[in-house]
């Protein structure tokens, strides 16, 4: 959306049905779960605009949970019938602005690995088995402190690299000290050849530096979703 998207506040319901951009079968293309085949549920909306954000959030509709939860089940499946793709991967846009936690209970049920990505800005209440990927970020007053209750929640962080954008030169502390979760530097996609150099260059820098783990975009990388 690259900024220009509406910036949408969350919103309250019971989570019976929630608004999806879209469900796609895919591998997981970041963070711990890189490489995994899966199942993307792509939630509407976002709570903020950031000015780099390459993804297409916005034109959802809402679906009810017993349709999401048909189509990751059909989705999950090879042409043999045969369940191939366990994790489902529930992301947006922002996927915390929606009450998802009927869903992750409904996706568990089923026998799913669940994870979600969230920047970290909003809490709900999540089934202990979901797996929390935060990449926090910078509002341009720097980074904050992370919410205190979704802190200890969180499995891993990842924090998205840039030499040309000062304000994501370098790897915060927002909370993650504290609780020892593995940190992930991934180089910010620039959409310039010189740039993106620079920023895998200065990832592994930092990575080497810092034993942080080095995330690369994996689906664009091979041309997938």
């Amino acid at each position: 959306m690259f900024g220009k998207n509406p910036i949408r506040p969350p919103v309250s319901h019971d989570g019976s049905a929630l608004e999806v951009k879209s469900i796609f079968p895919t591998l997981q293309g970041e963070g711990p779960y890189v490489g995994w085949p899966s199942v993307f549920i792509r939630l509407g909306g976002c709570n903020l605009a950031c000015s780099f954000c390459d993804t297409e959030f916005e034109e959802y509709e809402t679906v009810s949970i017993d349709q999401i939860l048909a189509r990751v089940k059909k989705l999950a499946d090879n042409q043999n019938n045969i369940r191939i793709r366990n994790l489902v991967v529930i992301t947006g846009g922002e996927p915390l602005r929606q009450n998802i936690s009927p869903l992750c209970d409904a996706l568990i049920a089923e026998g799913f690995m669940v994870q979600i990505e969230t920047n970290g800005t909003l809490y709900r209440a999540l089934p202990e088995a979901v797996n929390i990927v935060c990449s926090p970020k910078n509002t341009g007053a720097g980074y904050f402190p992370l919410r205190s209750d979704l802190l200890p929640r969180i499995n891993a962080f990842k924090f998205l690299i840039s030499v040309s954008n000062v304000d994501y030169a370098d790897v915060a502390d927002v909370g993650q000290n504290e609780y020892h979760a593995p940190v992930y530097v991934q180089p910010m996609d620039e959409y310039d050849e010189a740039k993106n150099s620079a920023n895998l260059k200065h990832a592994l820098a930092l990575a080497t530096q810092h034993g942080y783990r080095l995330s690369l975009q994996l689906h664009k990388l091979v041309g997938i979703e």
